[in-house]
């Protein structure tokens, strides 16, 4: 059974290695192309590129807005160091305070922390090949959930597209039950207004008859009718395809509609005219649901 996948999805992925675990959210959405946006820590920004050629691994096309987040041990972030000159001259200067003013009491820890600069953090650069590893295992592992709900919801669409395809199918038989009533119809109103113009030209009938029937033969839909079959049977196979497809219905419904347009254009009965109008609008809601197709 084939797979069409839908373009809407979401997943959420963890990896986690060394008390750190990274959280890979992914939402997509319908787009025309490819387009990427993703969202990391500053310290891991150099991981960006690797991330889209994932993501890139497993999608054609689409809004894909990719989330990564950091949770647990963060001790690799930086150690801490105490200025020890800033301390000494600190103390100096408040045992002098003590001193000078006969305070009473000791010199405490809270004291001297009073000074940011006695003790301050250098940061460590974190192990990027490490990170970069359990970064990308979550993200496979969002996508992967992304894809089961985008499949989901493709085998809907691929129900829903398929019961309107069938609509659509019945209203192209339909003319074609009816266009050769229609055509033998629209022969002897030919002849009728032919005789009428030409009633003071002697004519042979038998020539009347001809060219009413080759003007009768403009009128022919049976190429569009066989076409249009042809369209449907290549959209139903398409759908059972496995692969993105989705550019593949939006042109070929375009072929759709470039048929129906000339098939009504050779027919000017009303009730194929109206018939027309149904497959056009048949047409327009496959358009809308084919747009959510990869």
């Amino acid at each position: 059974m084939g797979r069409p996948r839908s373009m809407t999805g979401f997943g959420r992925g963890e990896a986690e290695a060394q008390g750190r675990t990274w959280i890979a959210e992914v939402r997509t959405v319908n787009h025309r192309f490819l387009d990427q946006r993703v969202v990391l820590p500053r310290r891991f920004a150099a991981c960006e590129e690797q991330v889209k050629k994932t993501v890139a691994q497993a999608m054609d096309r689409g809004r894909v807005d990719i989330s990564l987040t950091a949770k647990g041990d963060l001790a690799d972030r930086g150690s801490f160091s105490v200025d020890h000159g800033i301390a000494e001259q600190y103390h100096r200067c408040l045992s002098q305070l003590q001193d000078t003013y006969e305070l009473s009491g000791g010199i405490t820890v809270s004291d001297m922390l009073t000074i940011r600069d006695i003790i301050s953090q250098e940061e460590v650069d974190p192990d990027m090949d490490a990170e970069l590893k359990i970064i990308i295992t979550s993200v496979q592992r969002a996508l992967l959930a992304c894809d089961q709900m985008r499949e989901q919801e493709g085998q809907s669409l691929k129900r829903e597209l398929l019961e309107r395809l069938a609509g659509f199918e019945k209203i192209v038989s339909t003319i074609e039950t009816n266009s050769p009533k229609i055509l033998e119809q629209r022969q002897q109103e030919l002849q009728v207004r032919l005789a009428k113009l030409l009633s003071n030209v002697d004519i042979d009938p038998a020539r009347l008859a001809q060219e009413s029937a080759i003007m009768a033969d403009k009128s022919d839909i049976t190429e569009e009718i066989v076409r249009l079959h042809s369209h449907i049977e290549q959209f139903r196979q398409y759908l059972e395809s496995d692969e993105a497809v989705g550019r593949r219905l939006d042109f070929l419904l375009q072929e759709f509609l470039r048929e129906v347009n000339t098939l009504a254009s050779k027919i000017t009965n009303a009730s194929i005219a109206h018939l027309g109008v149904e497959m056009k609008n048949e047409i327009e809601k496959l358009r809308e649901q084919v747009q959510n197709i990869e």
